[in-house]
């Protein structure tokens, strides 16, 4: 008749190993904290170039507007000038 033993079977733990699995959990963590410092930064970086295009976008709605309105004082100014050369035509004839 065999015995069975209720205790636990001992398995040799090597403090080579313990010290290896300890150094990759180290490393692990180690890695973690480096790649969320690099993600709070390109995220700060995101935010300041999605500000940055917001700003340049309203610059150049801007400057589309002037030069709508200057395009349109360019069109004022050359039917004025177009009428007064033709008074001018009106006048040597």
């Amino acid at each position: 008749m065999s015995m069975l033993s209720l205790e636990e079977p001992e398995v040799p733990v090597e403090t080579d190993d313990f010290s290896a699995l300890e150094q990759r959990i180290v490393r692990a963590v180690e890695l973690v904290k480096s790649e969320r410092a690099a993600r709070a930064e390109a995220e700060q970086r995101a935010a300041r170039f999605r500000q940055m295009a917001e700003e340049k976008s309203a610059a150049l709605e801007q400057a589309q507007q002037q030069l709508r309105a200057l395009e349109s004082e360019r069109e004022q100014v050359r039917h004025r000038v177009e009428r007064l050369l033709k008074q001018l035509d009106e006048i040597a004839s």
